[in-house]
């Protein structure tokens, strides 16, 4: 199990992110846009970094739901490698068979 105060961490990351998609997203477009003036691209840009780094999308660590592992991740499951091999042994996961030659 990993550190609860990582986990809870990344928890209030995800919910910042998604809080300020919408402004980073806005601001990101006037900082990357060639036809807006200077003046205006920089005054986006200071705003940008104004806002809090936590509350970009890439600092968000994928985790396991289960164990709280930030390693060995499944994307499509969310699942670590090994939540994922016990579930497997335990019969849990449906279509899930430990391979045997």
């Amino acid at each position: 199990m990993a550190k609860l105060s990582a986990v809870n961490k990344n928890k209030s990351r995800i919910q910042l992110s998604e809080k300020l998609y919408k402004k980073r997203a806005a601001l990101k477009k006037i900082v990357m846009d060639k036809k807006i003036t200077l003046e205006e691209r920089f005054k986006a840009q200071q705003k940008l970094s104004k806002l809090p780094r936590n509350s970009a999308k890439t600092r968000v660590m994928n985790r396991c739901e289960i164990t709280g592992r930030p390693h060995g991740v499944y994307r499509k499951l969310k699942i670590s490698r090994i939540a994922l091999r016990q579930l497997g042994l335990q019969g849990k996961i449906p279509g899930l068979v430990k391979s045997s030659w």
